[in-house]
């Protein structure tokens, strides 16, 4: 139970410097503004795909995409986060606007691709996959400037302490906003669609 309060306290304390630093990030991508520019967040990155293939960003981003890093065994924040960016997915298209939601796993020990293939497959078909090894994971998710601690205590039903933030990406522009977990899909929806309209 300690364990559990210790980890719940850390994500939250991650979670709010993480905060501090996107919302210092985010004056410059104000869409009331039209301005449409890339951050400090987001880069390069090489990963493996639900089919199996070495996928980099370009090959991902290829239009908006709506990028979350989480794992599929988590219990709680993740089922909710990609449920809410298939649902926002779904408002745009009823707008004539593409985006794709992506979900990139932070334990590739147990995320193979057979399990994300599965695991995105329940949330919207348009939903990409990516794992890998280690390092390109850890590669990822700094370039995202993301935060995920594995739990030392089980070793095949550990929890992986993680931030729950969701980036839009633009192939051009790179990182223009994110969402937090009080963002319903109205919210993503709408603020996606005015970078998109406005890019």
């Amino acid at each position: 139970m300690a364990r559990t309060i210790a980890i719940g306290a850390g994500v939250a304390v991650v979670a709010l410097l993480g905060a501090t630093y996107v919302v210092s990030q985010r004056g410059a991508h104000d869409c009331d503004s039209a301005a449409v520019a890339g951050g400090a967040i987001g880069g390069p990155f090489e990963l493996i795909s639900e089919t199996g293939e070495t996928v980099t960003e370009a090959d991902v981003i290829q239009e908006p995409a709506l990028i979350y890093f989480g794992y599929t065994f988590c219990p709680d924040f993740c089922p909710l986060d990609a449920a809410r960016n298939a649902a926002a997915t779904d408002l745009l298209a009823e707008q004539g606007l593409s985006v794709t939601p992506v979900f990139i796993t932070v334990d590739p020990a147990r995320d193979t691709v057979e399990v994300m293939a599965e695991y995105t497959e329940n949330f919207h078909p348009k939903m990409i996959g990516l794992t890998g090894s280690d390092e390109q994971v850890a590669a990822a998710s700094a370039a995202y400037r993301t935060y995920y601690q594995k739990a030392d205590d089980d070793p095949d039903y550990y929890l992986v302490a993680h931030s729950t933030f969701t980036y839009l990406v633009m192939p051009d522009a790179g990182f223009v906003d994110f969402f937090s977990q009080s963002d319903s899909p109205e919210d993503v929806a709408t603020k996606a669609a005015c970078f998109i309209r406005n890019a």
